[in-house]
């Protein structure tokens, strides 16, 4: 309760002024962040999950996958400076 609120009631008041919900809102956080990885760094996709703070490679793929359409590796190839 830091938001000094219950949850739901924290949820609400979240999607009333942002239009989305904090677990949508994380999860893009977490898109652009690994997005910006994929783009910048030649890191093992498994170094950019979890600097993204997706709790595995799995995650990331299952994410990419659901809202891209596409792979991680894929999204590299396609936008990296190389």
């Amino acid at each position: 309760m830091r938001a000094g609120m219950s949850e739901r009631t924290f949820s609400r008041s979240f999607h009333k002024e942002t239009g989305t919900t904090p677990a949508h809102f994380v999860e893009t956080a977490r898109i652009e962040r690994a997005k910006m990885l994929l783009e910048t760094s030649n890191w093992p996709l498994a170094r950019v999950a979890e600097h993204s703070g997706f709790g595995s490679l799995h995650a990331l793929h299952r994410v990419f996958r659901k809202r891209l359409g596409i792979t991680p590796a894929f999204y590299r190839d396609c936008f990296s400076a190389k």
